[in-house]
């Protein structure tokens, strides 16, 4: 029988040299939300918008959410991003990885997957046998870089949420196992 997964000690600083993943507070704010309007495009995929007319309302429901244990992602030092554990639960078992968006200067230069391994490595450590990420379907750069992280297609949930824009989202559901991940650090 496996130990019993501890969503307190998620709550940490993650590092890989200069990559951090600090917890999101007030302070991140205004740095977070000029990263945000850097890709106004992509906010139509999301089931929330961080765009500038939507940011302020829905980073205080991002903070002010205790069912999600929110990051910001730095590089450098700079705020590049956030990310966050969803879904936490440790009786189960299980968590989910989203609420993700990075720069996109830092796309497509191995900069996510740093992140998402960090993430990956320590709820595993912390005891959890189970991590999903859900992804709009729409959305298949996400989807072709969860894949490449090892996530296996479990399947589509049919008009499984309502987006912001009023869009019915049909969403993937890919899934990652502690017993089959194996830390692509240092391959």
């Amino acid at each position: 029988m496996s130990r019993a997964a501890d969503a307190n000690a998620l709550r940490v600083t993650l590092r890989d040299g200069a990559v951090e993943l600090v917890p999101l507070e007030e302070r991140h704010r205004a740095a977070l939300g000029a990263v945000c309007a850097e890709d106004m495009a992509i906010w139509p995929l999301y089931s929330a918008s961080y765009d500038p007319d939507h940011f302020d309302a829905s980073f205080a429901i991002l903070l002010g959410n205790p069912g999600r244990i929110a990051f910001a992602i730095l590089n450098g030092g700079e705020v590049a991003g956030m990310t966050a554990f969803i879904g936490v639960d440790p009786a189960r078992g299980l968590l989910e990885i989203g609420n993700s968006y990075i720069a996109p200067a830092l796309r497509g230069t191995g900069f996510n997957r740093r992140i998402k391994q960090l993430m990956i490595d320590h709820a595993f450590a912390c005891g959890f046998r189970r991590i999903e990420f859900r992804i709009d379907t729409r959305n298949a750069r996400s989807m072709a870089a969860v894949a490449k992280l090892g996530g296996l297609l479990e399947g589509v949930m049919r008009q499984e949420r309502i987006t912001w824009t009023g869009h019915v989202r049909d969403t993937a559901l890919y899934a990652i196992l502690a017993d089959e991940w194996s830390s692509p650090c240092g391959a």
